[in-house]
């Protein structure tokens, strides 16, 4: 979809905020967040200049986690960065946290999320799908065709 039907979409899914990518330099991103205090934590899925002005958007002491790096360039972080700012950089892999010894912790969560769905605070998009058509649901999955939902499949 173009920008403003995407940007409609994820607003309907409770996003307060959307911006596109030529919306984000680190001066418009600025002005567009007003006086909000810089964050303390911030999150990176997309790696190369977007976790970059994550980092730059970052207070003092802040720390940005890497979860992903959907556009397969690498993290890059200024020397400065690291001595004038303070900053720290963490990575988490769902996967290895899920099967650690913190399975209490990640019941807890999923539980925590689920309720979030049912009090309809958090919302997602799934789609439905036999079995049957299970080739096409995981080309959906791996993003063959454009963003899609979520495939469930229906046995």
């Amino acid at each position: 979809p173009g920008s403003e039907e995407a940007k409609e979409k994820l607003k309907q899914l409770g996003a307060d905020e959307v911006f596109t990518k030529s919306q984000l330099d680190v001066k418009n991103v600025k002005s567009l967040l007003g006086a909000l205090p810089e964050p303390a934590l911030g999150f990176n899925c997309v790696g190369g200049n977007a976790a970059s002005l994550i980092l730059k958007l970052l207070r003092q002491g802040g720390t940005m986690v890497t979860y992903g790096g959907m556009s397969k360039k690498p993290v890059t972080v200024s020397t400065s960065s690291f001595i004038f700012k303070d900053l720290s950089l963490r990575g988490f892999w769902l996967q290895k946290w899920m099967n650690s010894d913190k399975s209490e912790e990640c019941r807890t969560m999923i539980d925590y999320l689920l309720g979030l769905v049912h009090e309809g605070k958090l919302k997602y998009e799934m789609e439905l799908t036999p079995f049957s058509e299970f080739n096409m649901a995981l080309d959906k999955a791996l993003g063959k065709h454009g963003s899609q939902p979520k495939q469930v499949l229906r046995f």
